[in-house]
């Protein structure tokens, strides 16, 4: 039970992180760079799933994607899909904010300088934005990543508990823990924890790097 609720885990992490690495880059680019109306509405829309409870994330998942909601047709409900989308989700408004921050930290300078060089915007995200915004996106990915990792409040509502198909490692750990499974429940927090001291060791590392 450890070895699959892990290995699923890591899969379900990797993945979601990877989409909302590449959503939440381009969202915080956007509100660094676009001031519109509005702006810090939609910034605090984004950021909803971190101060809303999980199980309300994941309810607001499956009205949308259930069998009844809009999105009802793609199948997504109690599947592998489920775990990574409520992972994404839930991991999405960390990258937002640090990608946000990333980018508005950039000299302005440099990019007035790309420009008079011949770059375009594309091009000067590309060789100028991002490599200087390069430490705050990897810190917003690793945080993403342990986020994602222990996700458990959507995941149960979008995905269900189902052993070895949507059983990541914190409902593992919750199956274990309530049903009497001391050491099951305890090997499992123990791996879950040793990861997300790592991923917070390395957002440190990334930190320091910036200052």
């Amino acid at each position: 039970m450890i070895a699959s609720a892990l290995l699923l885990s890591l899969v379900v992490a990797s993945l979601a992180t990877a989409l909302a690495v590449a959503l939440g880059t381009a969202a915080g680019w956007f509100l660094a760079r676009r001031p519109f109306a509005g702006r810090e509405l939609v910034d605090a829309l984004l950021s909803l799933p971190l101060v809303l409870p999980p199980t309300v994330t994941g309810y607001y998942l499956l009205v949308v994607l259930g069998r009844k909601g809009p999105l009802g047709g793609l199948g997504i409900p109690f599947t592998l899909a489920a775990c990574v989308v409520a992972a994404t989700v839930m991991a999405f408004p960390l990258v937002v904010r640090a990608a946000r921050v990333a980018f508005e930290e950039i000299d302005p300078r440099q990019r007035l300088a790309a420009a008079s060089l011949g770059h375009g915007s594309v091009s000067t995200l590309w060789h100028v934005e991002l490599p200087l915004a390069r430490r705050g996106l990897a810190a917003g990915a690793a945080l993403g990543f342990a986020r994602a990792l222990g996700e458990f409040g959507a995941t149960l509502m979008l995905a269900g508990n189902i052993p070895g198909r949507t059983q990541t490692l914190p409902l593992a750990i919750y199956e274990a823990a309530m049903t009497g499974e001391k050491p099951a429940a305890l090997a499992l927090s123990i791996a879950l924890t040793a990861v997300s001291v790592i991923v917070l060791l390395i957002v440190g590392r990334l930190g320091r790097g910036r200052a």
